[in-house]
């Protein structure tokens, strides 16, 4: 049987930001050009969405639940979360799926799903 996989022990933080996706392009020349100076480059993990409309359909009540019963339990296969979750199956797997292709959840070697954040911190301007 695989081991199950583990969190990590430093805390995992992904941004999620509402901006034009050229913000992740200036984010990769500033860090580039910090590189090429010497400098150190600190690793950011940043989720950029286009609207704050996109970003509270991507994390609606019912993904956010799932995130969090996720996060919970660690490691579930899609059936187990959606009986934890008392929610139809081929819902849970859409969710997963589009969670799991935005890098909010992650899928074990194992095919069980985990969420690799302990914090998934929002910002967006005005």
């Amino acid at each position: 049987m695989p081991k199950p996989q583990a969190f990590p022990t430093r805390t995992q933080v992904l941004e999620i930001r509402v901006g034009p996706p050229s913000d992740a392009l200036d984010r990769f020349e500033a860090a580039w050009n910090r590189r090429a100076e010497g400098q150190p480059v600190r690793t950011l993990s940043v989720l950029t969405l286009p609207t704050l409309a996109q970003l509270v359909k991507t994390l609606s009540p019912a993904r956010w639940a799932l995130l969090e019963a996720l996060r919970r339990a660690g490691p579930l296969s899609i059936y187990g979360l959606a009986k934890r979750l008392r929610r139809n199956y081929k819902n849970v797997h859409t969710d997963v799926t589009q969670l799991a292709a935005l890098g909010v959840v992650a899928r074990g070697s194992d095919n069980r799903v985990l969420v690799p954040w302990e914090v998934l911190r929002a910002e967006w301007a005005l």
